[in-house]
């Protein structure tokens, strides 16, 4: 895959976000093991204390050696080695493991020497009191072999206390992973859109340089047909093939706009600055725009009329003369342009006023974006692609020149783009 910016914040992004997520598991086991310790040694200390008292009840001497075993995460047997009764220690386990503040539910077992075997004694609730509907398990305590006085205790919903004990951070790492998910999703879309578009462009390229080649030879071949004696003669010939050069001419002008498009659209375009005078440029389109529509109106005020800017020249024309025919197409009958050239605090404004119907305040926001035509109540075919105003916009970025658009009041349109001092002469 070729490396570029998008790339590279793909990846970056999406490292991150696995690093984040791997930071919280670590810490979510991390805590999770300091969770278990802290109850093991809870336990410990609590069984330690009840056998500490039994031996006191019955006067004994303490043995060296620890009494607790831990068989299992949850299951413990206490070899007291010295008689004792199932109530007291029931109520020596409640107040111990209370103390410790070990707020789980439990049950115990006490090993009969006498039928070899374990003797379920209660579960008890984590509040300490007895729970007779509790899901006992009386054959979960089996016997220790060697042993006589000892009895067991179990901790049915240990793990459950674990995992609720750590809820947020499981909430954190669930909001880690869904982000994740939401991220990886929308870069399939972004690159599955990139791919998209990609395929848009080329056939777009394609489409046109197919184009040029035949058409080139039509305009030829249509110039040198009407020069011939035979069909100036001819009236109805001579109207065909102006027809035929006419039309050539406007499929040429798209595909050439379409491909300035494309170009805008890849980066290609390179912008040739150069110093120009303002008003030389405007006075061209102008004439330009004036000889190919007769009906169309256009003026020119200018406060210095010896402003010079540093731009590309070519494209400078290539806007202007795109703002104004579209302002002669949807001008009605008589459209009528102003340009206006004033200073301002940041640069200059170049003003483009018009007095056609305007454009509905929903469509206003949108007449720069690529292919967008705005409906017209006429059904009249007006030939375009959606693509000149793009176009404008384009060009007026990849300069650092600001465009906007508003509605005139009672009516037309106008098209103001502010010139930075830095692009002035």
């Amino acid at each position: 895959m070729k490396l570029n910016r998008l790339n590279i914040i793909v990846f970056t992004g999406f490292v991150a976000i696995v690093g984040v997520l791997a930071m919280q598991l670590v810490t979510l086991s991390r805590a999770y093991t300091f969770e278990k310790k802290e109850t093991a040694d809870k336990i410990h200390f609590a069984l330690q204390d009840v056998v500490t008292k039994i031996y006191n009840d019955n006067h004994s001497e303490l043995p060296a050696e620890s009494p607790i075993k831990k068989v299992a995460e949850d299951y413990y047997v206490v070899n007291v080695n010295d008689v004792f009764e199932q109530d007291v220690l029931e109520y020596y386990l409640k107040n111990e493991l209370q103390k410790v503040k070990l707020d789980m539910d439990y049950e115990y077992a006490i090993y009969d020497c006498g039928s070899n075997s374990m003797v379920y004694g209660e579960y008890i609730a984590q509040n300490g009191s007895p729970k007779p509907d509790g899901p006992k398990c009386v054959n979960c305590f089996s016997t220790r072999p060697g042993l006589i006085y000892y009895f067991a205790v179990r901790f049915p919903d240990m793990v459950h206390a674990y995992i609720s004990s750590l809820q947020l951070y499981w909430i954190y790492t669930g909001i880690l992973v869904l982000v994740l998910v939401i991220y990886t999703y929308s870069v399939i879309l972004l690159l599955r859109q990139k791919k998209y578009t990609e395929l848009q462009k080329d056939f777009i390229n394609n489409m046109t340089h197919e184009f040029k080649t035949p058409l080139s030879s039509i305009l030829i071949a249509s110039n040198y047909a009407a020069k011939q004696e035979a069909i100036e003669a001819n009236p109805k010939l001579s109207k065909y093939l102006g027809i035929i050069i006419e039309q050539s001419n406007k499929l040429n002008h798209h595909i050439e706009r379409i491909l300035s498009v494309a170009k805008t659209e890849e980066g290609i375009v390179s912008l040739h600055k150069t110093q120009f005078n303002l008003n030389d440029t405007l006075q061209l389109l102008k004439e330009n725009v004036q000889l190919k529509f007769e009906n169309a109106t256009v003026s020119i005020q200018d406060s210095n009329e010896g402003y010079n800017i540093v731009a590309d020249e070519f494209h400078f024309y290539n806007i202007a003369y795109n703002i104004v025919e579209n302002a002669v197409k949807y001008g009605g009958a008589s459209p009528q342009i102003n340009i206006t050239v004033v200073p301002d605090k940041n640069g200059l404004v170049l003003q483009f006023t018009d007095n056609g119907p305007g454009i509905p305040l929903e469509h206003l926001d949108f007449i720069f974006d690529r292919f967008y035509r705005v409906p017209r109540e006429n059904k009249k075919e007006v030939e375009g692609f959606g693509l000149g105003l793009f176009y404008v916009k384009k060009i007026c970025s990849l300069h650092g020149w600001k465009i906007s658009v508003k509605n005139n009041e009672p009516q037309g349109l106008s098209i103001s783009i502010t010139i930075p001092k830095h692009s002035l002469a």
